[in-house]
Order: structure tokens, then C-alpha cells, then sequence
């Protein structure tokens, strides 16, 4: 199954890893370090021109890259299909 993250881009559920609110995440300095050193390996790919709410951290092929998207985390999981639309 894929995920659409926006843009023309989609990933395999099988490779996310996890999928992670910007705001929130970002006030880990640590988290901050793994971005931008992803940044700097050229392992982050913009899916979209507008402001970020979320990143998306995949595997593939024992690599991983970083997903900047501009949808909402429980979007991204609704869309994922693990939260029913009714909440059950």
C-alpha cells in the first residue's frame, strides 16, 4: 500500500518509520541535529512549496530519507489507514 504525501510524491507504508509533527519534534535538540545532518547527506526531500507541518521518516534499501510535507500528521496516518474515520 502507498501513502500520498502530497505533490507527485508517495511512499510504501512498509517503508515509513514514523511520522513526526514539525513544531512539536523540532524542539528536541537532537532532532534538530538529525535534520539538518540528513539535510547536509542530501537524504530530506520538500514534497511541497508551502509552510511544513509534519516530516516523514522512511527506509529503504537500508538507507533512509526525510519527507517534508505539508499535511498534517493525522492526516497522514488517516490516509495510512491505521485511525477509522469514525475514530474506533
Amino acid at each position: 500500500m502507498y501513502i500520498h504525501l502530497g505533490g507527485d510524491t508517495a511512499v510504501r507504508t512498509d517503508d515509513i518509520i514514523g511520522i513526526f509533527d514539525l513544531d512539536n519534534s523540532t524542539l528536541s535538540y537532537k532532532t534538530r541535529e538529525f535534520l539538518f545532518r540528513a539535510e547536509k547527506e542530501g537524504r530530506v526531500i520538500n514534497v511541497s512549496t508551502e509552510l511544513p507541518k509534519s516530516f516523514v521518516l522512511c527506509r529503504k534499501k537500508n538507507k533512509y530519507y526525510i519527507y517534508i510535507c505539508q499535511l498534517s500528521p493525522l492526516t497522514l496516518i488517516k490516509r495510512a489507514g491505521h485511525i477509522s474515520k469514525t475514530g474506533d
